[in-house]
């Protein structure tokens, strides 16, 4: 017995098999046109072509055609099918060749039969492992479903749905159930073909090619909404992260802005933290822990304090008198440097204590002022009865003419409040304080720089010009009839009780600054009184270079009906600014 390594058939004899390799093999011979892969029949060159070499997608049309001439022909006997089958196999390498450039060279096979059972077995695993995979996706056009359904399915019969076991079966039951179907000839090879302008798809028919393309335009729309879909989101998630960013931003701002309105409250002494009295006694308390203030000492203190704020007039234990008449011998007799010198009316020097330092200076510089108003004659109807008020004082004295109806927007300010804090004041709250006292005055703001480096050369003109006397021939040293002089700048004040012109006739303040310790001035008082005492005095030009300064001097005294007027003008708080 001899058995075909082909089919595996067997025959009795050597002419049987050859017989056998020459009407079954021979005749029938099918190569692949891709890889030369030969030795299957016909069905299985097919699933072998579409699942090794799927991609190429000019044979789906081949394929059809295939379908076409197996099925669409009538009369035909088995060995006219084959025949068919064998040129469409041709076209089907003459396509591919069309398309393959190395292939068109290459022809069927010379050498016979391929005998290698391994290689078309490892393709044929590998083709159905990929069919399994293909079947799974969804996207597959109905072209191409017909096809697998058609090659890898059981046939199926096209006119009436019938599954044959084998496409020889299929050919059998078309033949003899619709061969009056099959009279049709077969449509011509010739017939006008349409290529998908988006994938490439050649379709026979215009409006299967219309509705292809439609699935393109619907996939092309679908994904452009979900585009547009997407953007929104992107979109929204950006805004959203904008808006938490601004949210942040506003939150960090606000958190800025408080520690800012604190720190601008601690400064000024809005914070609730006590005010003259109580920092009195907490600064006390720390100096007799420290050693440096013997208990008897404290509580001794603690009574002239007490005392002083029930009846609201200073203790005086911070002022220095005597200074100008002392200052009036040193220009007589020394100062040889100096051509000319104006002196402000006696003024006492008030000096910052443990109850106000780091806040008191305003007060202490209206002490300085008031002290040299209550020694002047001219001022004795509008202050009558009067004596140098304690700071808790003071502050009252001002709240009366918040009272009053001055300056409301400065009492706003500072919340219509000043006892039991540690707030500060300025110019405003001086002239404030002074006019409702009837004593007239008037605020110059020096808004900014006259001269180089910053500095204010024509703050200096201004205040010898409210000093000095027209009059020719004048004494080297001046006591003038002129109170002294109110001096604001950020953050500390300042009062001037004269003014020097030098022989270089350059001009030098003299201020009595709150921050002095008592016994600093009290050198002045000394007989022999050294220039390095009055050192500590002057203020020449380029000792001040501060951005702004503001001076509130006295002018006289206000009648009832001009106190009136300055009320009203005060609800608009306004300044002479220079320049």
């Amino acid at each position: 017995m001899l058995s075909c390594n082909i089919c595996g058939e067997t025959v009795t004899s050597e002419p049987d098999m050859k017989a056998h390799l020459l009407i079954v093999h021979m005749e029938n011979e099918v190569t692949c046109p891709f890889c030369k892969l030969s030795g299957v029949n016909y069905d299985e060159m097919c699933f072998h072509i579409e699942t090794a070499h799927f991609e190429r997608n000019e044979l789906e049309k081949n394929f059809e055609r295939i379908n076409t001439v197996q099925y669409g022909t009538s009369n035909s006997r088995k060995d006219s099918t084959l025949q068919c089958r064998m040129e469409v196999n041709s076209s089907i390498h003459s396509a591919c060749a069309s398309n393959h450039p190395k292939i068109s060279a290459q022809g069927p096979p010379n050498n016979g039969i391929l005998k290698h059972k391994d290689f078309y077995s490892e393709n044929l695993t590998e083709s159905r492992k990929f069919l399994k995979s293909k079947e799974k996706q969804p996207d597959r056009t109905k072209i191409k479903g017909s096809i697998y359904e058609a090659m890898y399915s059981p046939p199926e019969c096209p006119f009436c749905g019938k599954i044959e076991g084998c496409s020889q079966d299929m050919e059998t039951h078309v033949k003899t159930e619709h061969a009056d179907l099959l009279d049709t000839p077969l449509e011509d090879c010739n017939q006008p073909l349409y290529d998908c302008p988006m994938c490439g798809l050649i379709c026979t028919n215009y409006h299967i090619l219309q509705e292809h393309v439609d699935l393109h335009l619907e996939e092309s729309s679908f994904g452009q909404g979900m585009d547009r879909v997407q953007c929104s989101r992107d979109l929204e998630l950006a805004q959203q992260l904008q808006q938490e960013e601004d949210r942040k931003r506003r939150s960090e701002e606000s958190r800025q802005e408080m520690e800012e309105f604190q720190n601008l409250q601690r400064q000024y002494g809005l914070n609730n933290s006590g005010g003259y009295k109580q920092q009195q006694l907490r600064n006390m308390e720390i100096e007799v822990n420290r050693g440096r203030m013997h208990p008897s000492e404290f509580h001794r203190r603690k009574a002239d304090m007490m005392e002083s704020l029930a009846i609201g007039i200073d203790d005086g234990k911070t002022k220095t008198s005597g200074i100008m008449e002392a200052l009036y011998r040193y220009y007589q007799n020394a100062a040889t440097d100096v051509r000319r010198v104006w002196l402000s009316t006696v003024v006492d020097h008030f000096q910052s204590s443990y109850g106000d330092k780091g806040w008191g200076c305003g007060y202490r510089n209206f002490q300085m002022l008031l002290s040299s108003l209550l020694q002047n004659d001219a001022y004795d109807d509008c202050l009558k009865g009067m004596s140098v008020p304690c700071i808790p004082k003071i502050q009252s004295m001002i709240e009366d003419a918040w009272k009053e109806g001055f300056d409301p927007q400065g009492a706003s300010q500072l919340n219509n409040r000043l006892q039991g804090t540690k707030a500060w004041i300025g110019a405003c709250e001086v002239y404030t304080l002074l006019t409702s006292l009837r004593i007239k005055c008037r605020i110059t703001d020096f808004h900014k720089s006259t001269g180089p480096l910053g500095t204010h050369p024509r703050l200096f003109e201004w205040i010898l010009s409210y000093y000095s006397s027209e009059r020719e021939g004048s004494p080297k040293v001046l006591f003038t009839s002129k109170p002294p002089i109110y001096l604001q700048h950020q953050g500390h004040s300042q009062t001037v009780v004269g003014i020097e012109e030098r022989k270089n006739r350059t001009l030098c303040l003299l201020v009595f600054d709150p921050g002095c310790p008592s016994r600093e001035m009290q050198k002045l008082l000394k007989q022999d009184m050294e220039a390095s005492s009055v050192k500590q005095l002057r203020k020449f030009v380029g000792n001040l270079k501060h951005k702004q300064y503001q001076i509130v001097a006295v002018e006289g005294v206000l009648s009832s009906e001009e106190k009136i007027a300055r009320r009203q003008a005060s609800q608009v708080f306004t300044a002479e600014k220079i320049p």
